[in-house]
């Protein structure tokens, strides 16, 4: 009889002592493949909806106030717009958008407003009021998504949220917010004087809810000639990736911009950051917790099973069999268990992902094919570990005193 089939046949005949150990090592690997498959769609869905909300980082004078992200570029003070060229120029993983502005309050037949100047084909427009204004022209690639994954579904559908650029503003032109419009009592095409200059209103912009309602915006280079403030600009706002912001992307455009104030979207970012980390560290102390128990469970069976087998290992030894057939004996069950174990694992731990994840967090999970090999590689590791000392013991068995106890 071949050692494979002795193998098979002593799995079979022993199911219950094979169940308890198959169960501790696909329980274990399932709940790391679920995790590990709900935390890799999170991060991904994260980071996609973070970059489709387009500008999340800004760069303002070092005496500008932060209090409020959305208008800390209202009457703030100025810095150069050659400030633009060099971030442009300085290559950093995770910039993929300039958008300089000029921002003061000013008032039109004694209506406050807020003036800002824009690059149209910079100034992003990601707010998803924006895209139903017809402003938008092509969408924009970013660095951190190469293959300008911006539209995979991950559990959220909104075909608003697009990466995407205003399409033109002509230098007499000027978008108006919807406060700002009703106020001036203003709609599209009509005339609007500015300064002592005439502008053509081009669009009046869908009502946000934010401090954009009461702006006029205007091109960046008119609005500097407009405000006497040329080559100046209050501030820059950066669309960056968001794996490049918790990998030190401020700290590095503080580097290039030393006497300016950079700031971000904090809490949105911290929370992406934060988020992904804890699932990390849950996944290497689960990881850690299953090859402990796995490896124990697995021990204690097969040196269970070496002393069940006590007769049968010395009747081998007697009639020849080497050491190295008895660690094959052992081990190819143990890779065996492993391989079933790992197999299963992954399968059920997908299913619980796929099936709980669109429910607990709202997110559609799909297969990771990849996550099967290492749960193949995890398992089988689990099963050897806890195999070799049983393993080892069973090797160096004294063939003549098992058949005295025959």
């Amino acid at each position: 009889m071949k050692l494979n089939t002795i193998v098979w046949k002593e799995l079979w005949l022993r199911k219950s002592q094979l169940v308890s150990a198959l169960l501790a090592i696909t329980l274990g690997i399932a709940v790391i493949v679920g995790i590990q498959s709900v935390s890799i769609v999170s991060e991904k869905a994260i980071k996609v909806k973070l970059d489709n909300l387009g500008a999340n980082i800004m760069v303002l004078p070092q005496a500008a106030s932060v209090d409020d992200y959305y208008s800390a570029d209202i009457d703030a003070p100025t810095f150069p717009e050659e400030y633009v060229e060099r971030l442009a120029t300085s290559t950093l993983p995770g910039v993929d958008n300039l958008s300089p502005k000029l921002t003061r309050r000013i008032k039109i037949n004694d209506v406050p407003v807020i003036l800002t100047g824009i690059l149209p084909a910079n100034e992003l427009a990601a707010k998803p009021i924006w895209q139903s204004a017809g402003l938008v022209g092509e969408g924009l690639n970013a660095a951190c998504d190469p293959n300008n994954n911006a539209n995979i579904d991950y559990g959220y559908k909104d075909d608003k949220l697009q990466r995407k650029a205003v399409d033109s503003l002509a230098a007499n032109e000027i978008l108006l917010g919807s406060d700002a419009a009703r106020r001036l009592n203003l709609k599209e095409s009509d005339s609007l004087f500015i300064e002592g200059q005439s502008f053509m209103v081009a669009r009046v912009l869908p009502e946000t809810g934010t401090i954009d309602d009461s702006r006029i915006f205007a091109h960046l280079h008119t609005v500097q000639g407009l405000l006497g403030i040329k080559g100046q600009v209050s501030t820059i706002e950066v669309m960056g990736c968001c794996s490049a912001i918790s990998d030190g992307l401020l700290g590095k455009m503080r580097n290039i911009l030393p006497d300016t104030r950079i700031t971000t979207i904090n809490q949105i970012v911290s929370t992406q950051i934060e988020t992904n980390n804890l699932m990390s560290k849950i996944s290497m102390i689960f990881l850690v917790i299953i090859v402990l128990v796995g490896a124990i469970t697995i021990g204690n069976f097969m040196w269970a099973n070496v002393e069940e087998r006590r007769r049968e290992i010395g009747i081998l030894i007697t009639i020849g069999a080497k050491k190295l057939s008895i660690y094959y004996l052992f081990l190819i069950k143990s890779i065996m268990l492993g391989f079933v174990g790992g197999v299963t694992g992954y399968i059920l731990g997908t299913i619980s992902a796929m099936v709980l994840g669109p429910q607990l967090a709202g997110l559609t999970i799909t297969p990771v094919p990849i996550y099967l090999v290492f749960s193949i590689l995890v398992s089988v590791v689990i099963a050897l570990l806890g195999s070799i000392l049983p393993v080892q013991h069973a090797a160096r068995l004294d063939p003549a005193m098992i058949m005295q106890e025959i």
